[in-house]
């Protein structure tokens, strides 16, 4: 069988398809910091054979943790002489433009551990100063002292020729074997010298970390009889080997919440659904992506930690396009300064966990006043529910505060929690051009099924697809995923002045390097598949417009075709086009799939059942504008094909709730996902 499993903030998830088709799914509580042990505890409670997985892939937020917490390892840096302080000059633009107090992030390594090399390259790639080794020596000797445990090289023009940081890689692992060493071209071949260090930088901040989990992963898996093909979940949507995952971390800093949005994007291919706005709700955070025509969006611009106050730290890999916020089923109600009721960022995660567990939390948050609503009942959740301590929760950190009932703060709690995944769903559609009306949005993760209704409604979207597995979806994306890796090297040309036979020598090389590697991993040749793409602007312009370009040898008659395929989507992304102007190719991008069997999704079998034999209970539910309404709840496992019924309503299965509000209406598809129609016109 295949089985995937995606470590969260507060759950591990588990989803599994035999050669058969049939699917099974679990859930256990993540384990921080170990986090294999609840990789286990979940196959455990699966009650799969660890000896029956043939394919075994991962998605883990280790990486991204250890960045956001800063706890990977001490790291020095080596960059040309002169470039010393390139983290520290980073980007003038300033998101906090007013405040004079403004602080740019600190960057992850230390001035005295920031070593400049004499060598030189100019921009073509051609030696200007030949690297000095015997300085690469005494830098060594410098960090050995220093104990440094990871190593960074960012030298100037490394994206056109590698030689010099070939050199000294090659120079440090022959006196340092045991250092872990990453040099900027093995992680990025795009220009922008401030966003190439850093990202090699943090690809060697996190390595050790990353080697340490992995090979902890690779054992546990052993220990317990499971020897199949081992993959983990790039950024990008594709999967990698466990080893190639060692040496590139920072391809995996999204590893987890992408898998997802690759599966919305095969299901709206099944469903025949092109435009789909997915949606995920964790314990810990709410994620968001657009699919417009099928086509996922992939960027290199991508930042950990930047928001309206801070500039972040880019990373230069291939990043799904991703919007996150910190509201979840953990995420902490609490007053601010001002007296305004506030949800989230922080969460009460997995320990101690929402007042509910009964694990020791204190603060009300978001499950909780889902619990007290109605939206939740409390013979779904693992432990034994004090109802009387939720609702004492809540009086004494919300209601008290306002002098209402306990019911209205948790409903306003609820109303805050999805204010702020409205403006999260807005910056994906609405603010990128796009009508919301003209999507389905996709539900899933543990509240995704249980806010998405109410949020779909206010954004104008009229159907709402929730799938089957909604809580473990992200796991069950990993199961469609072919492996992945994406080939990016800066080549600035005039497209009109362009050398057809030195770009297609450049395609057909990242096409044999890409072969080569996956023949590494054990893929043969004839199931990799490619799809191009080409980074292009106007002359003069900083911004770049990704576009498709056709496999094969270039011709003339192909540059005709780009120029038009640019001018089209230019005038798209920035509403005009300046079809006089010359045009600049900035990037060529190679994506290579590396195909593997995935499962077919198999028809369920219609039945004469009536729906009513579907029906648990009926129970008061309090709706914003509507009061306490008398509720019917389902059953999601006894729903089959065609059944239909009108809100209000609630589906429950294992480890999620889907609210069909008052107006809105759903049924059941033939694959047993629910398809809500939220009432919007």
């Amino acid at each position: 069988m295949r089985v995937a499993t995606d470590i969260g903030g507060t759950f591990t998830d588990l989803v599994y398809v035999n050669d058969e088709g049939a699917i099974g799914v679990a859930k256990s509580h993540t384990t921080p910091p170990n986090f294999e042990k609840g990789v286990i505890d979940v196959i455990e409670k699966s009650k799969i054979d660890p000896r029956s997985i043939d394919t075994f892939i991962h998605g883990t937020t280790v990486i991204i943790n250890a960045l956001t917490e800063k706890k990977g390892v001490k790291t020095g840096l080596i960059t040309t002489k002169g470039f010393r302080d390139v983290l520290e000059i980073a980007r003038g633009n300033r998101p906090d433009l007013f405040n004079v107090r403004y602080q740019k992030p600190e960057p992850f390594v230390e001035r005295y551990l920031r070593q400049e090399v004499e060598e030189r390259l100019n921009y073509k790639g051609e030696v200007l100063t030949p690297l000095n080794k015997e300085q690469i020596k005494e830098i060594i000797a410098y960090f050995q002292k220093e104990n440094v445990e990871a190593v960074a090289i960012s030298l100037l023009h490394a994206y056109v020729n590698p030689v010099h940081e070939q050199q000294t890689a090659a120079l440090i692992k022959e006196i340092w074997p045991e250092v872990a060493v990453t040099a900027s071209h093995e992680v990025t071949k795009e220009w922008r010298e401030y966003e190439r260090t850093n990202t090699a930088v943090l690809n060697s901040y996190v390595k050790p970390i990353a080697a340490t989990y992995v090979d902890k992963l690779y054992s546990k898996l052993k220990e317990n009889k499971a020897d199949g093909f081992n993959y983990i979940m790039q950024s990008n949507g594709g999967t990698t080997t466990f080893n190639q995952a060692k040496e590139t971390p920072i391809n995996l800093v999204e590893s987890g919440p992408v898998a997802g949005i690759y599966g919305a994007a095969v299901l709206g291919e099944l469903l025949g659904e092109e435009n789909i706005i997915a949606f995920d709700i964790g314990g810990t955070t709410a994620k968001c992506s657009l699919i417009n025509k099928g086509e996922i969006k992939v960027t290199t611009d991508y930042y950990i930690e930047k928001n309206e106050r801070t500039a972040g730290y880019p990373i230069k890999v291939p990043v799904i396009d991703i919007v996150e916020i910190g509201n979840g089923g953990g995420s902490i109600a609490w007053i601010d300064d001002a007296g305004s009721l506030m949800v989230g960022p922080q969460s009460a995660g997995s320990v101690p966990g929402p007042v509910a567990y009964g694990q020791g939390g204190t603060e009300p948050t978001t499950t909780d006043a889902n619990l007290i609503t109605g939206r939740l009942s409390k013979e779904n959740f693992d432990y034994h529910v004090d109802l009387e301590k939720v609702k004492k929760a809540i009086q004494e950190k919300v209601a008290k505060h306002y002098d209402i009932s306990v019911e209205e703060a948790a409903l306003g709690i609820i109303r805050i929690a999805n204010s702020n995944m409205l403006n999260a769903l807005k910056l994906i559609s609405i603010r990128k051009g796009h009508n919301p009306g003209d999507f389905t949005l996709v539900a899933f993760g543990g509240g995704g099924s249980m806010h998405a209704p109410a949020l779909a409604k206010d954004l104008g979207v009229k159907k709402v697809i929730v799938p089957v597995a909604s809580s473990v979806f992200s796991a069950w994306g990993m199961l469609m995923t072919d492996l992945r890796h994406d080939y990016i090297q800066t080549h600035i040309k005039r497209l009109n002045d362009v050398d057809l036979n030195e770009l297609n020598q450049e395609w057909r090389h990242f096409e044999s390097e890409a072969i080569s590697q996956f023949s590494e991993e054990g893929i043969d040749a004839a199931c990799v598949m490619f799809s191009r793409f080409a980074d292009m602007r106007y002359a003069g312009q900083e911004h770049t417009v990704k576009v498709p370009v056709p496999n094969g040898d270039w011709t003339q008659e192909t540059i005709s075709e780009i120029n038009e395929r640019f001018h089209r989507l230019h005038e798209k992304n920035y509403t005009f086009k300046l079809e006089d102007s010359p045009m600049e190719i900035v990037n060529l991008h190679l994506t290579a799939f590396g195909k593997v069997e995935k499962p077919e999704l198999k028809k369920l079998t219609v039945t004469e059942k009536r729906i009513e034999l579907a029906l648990k209970e009926k129970r008061s539910v309090y709706y914003e504008h509507e009061g306490w309404l008398e509720t019917a709840v389902y059953n999601r496992s006894q729903l089959s094909p065609n059944m239909k019924a009108s809100g209000p309503a609630i589906i429950e299965e294992t480890s999620a709730s889907t609210v069909v509000y008052p107006g809105q209406s759903f049924t059941v598809d033939d694959y047993g996902n629910l398809i809500i129609h939220t009432g919007v016109k």
